[in-house]
């Protein structure tokens, strides 16, 4: 090897260490430049038992337009065996809210409406009553509109809906599972510290996520939160984003 060639191995040796030393040196500068943070996900439980069901349910009639005064003495006929049923099944009449009567024309089917096509194309009216049943009796009402069939072999054309199942309380349990996923936010910050040789600081920031409530045992999850109403017995999960300093 001559004396030039000595010289150029020597000056590109020089160039890699000035480089290396400054890759190192800049990595080292990112770290320690890092946000001393850790931000985490809490979460907390609960499986509640609904304590209000609400039951809406209709019943109808259709009539001729010769009988629209006999379909209103029929419905009101309707309306005393629903609520007899209702009652008699120990339904509180404070727990039940009738609707005024809702009259809907029918129509020929030759698309002519009143007052078009050279005059009117009603044929009758379909008279509809809706009842709905709000109590804190759950179970009693599930079984009582388990066996409305007993309203229809009276002759009413009724018709009953999915009933629905809230929780009255869970304005004040939401507060102490918000509480308890702030917890476990700081458990799950604190074994991260450790595991890193650091020791978790005070709370920087805390953010509440979603509430689902789904039926016990259910995967179904949303962005904008679940809150399920078919099921008498529910869980509930509280979800907190947050944020520790690190010393």
């Amino acid at each position: 090897m001559n004396q030039r060639t000595i010289v150029i191995a020597a000056i590109i040796l020089g160039i890699s260490l000035v480089g290396g030393t400054f890759i190192v040196a800049n990595t080292f500068y990112k770290v320690k430049g890092l946000s001393s943070v850790i931000s985490v996900t809490g979460s907390s439980d609960q499986t509640i038992t609904s304590d209000v069901v609400e039951w809406q349910s209709s019943f109808s009639r259709n009539v001729t337009p010769d009988q629209l005064s006999q379909g209103y003495a029929n419905m009101k006929s309707d309306l005393a065996i629903v609520e007899n049923y209702l009652t008699s099944n120990g339904i509180a009449t404070s727990d039940i809210e009738v609707d005024p009567i809702m009259v809907m024309p029918n129509y020929d089917n030759s698309g002519n409406y009143y007052g078009k096509g050279g005059g009117s194309s009603i044929i009758g009216y379909q008279l509809s009553e809706n009842v709905t049943v709000q109590s804190n009796d759950v179970t009693g009402v599930t079984k009582i509109a388990q066996g409305s069939g007993d309203i229809i072999n009276q002759g009413v054309v009724f018709s009953s809906q999915p009933l629905q199942y809230f929780y009255s309380k869970l304005s004040e349990l939401k507060l102490d599972m918000l509480a308890k996923a702030t917890q476990d936010a700081q458990a799950r910050a604190s074994r991260i510290a450790e595991n890193a040789g650091a020791k978790l600081g005070n709370l920087r920031s805390a953010d509440m996520g979603v509430f689902q409530i789904t039926p016990v045992n259910s995967t179904d999850l949303s962005d904008y939160g679940e809150y399920d109403t078919s099921s008498i017995q529910k869980q509930i999960t509280a979800v907190v984003h947050a944020s520790f300093s690190v010393n």
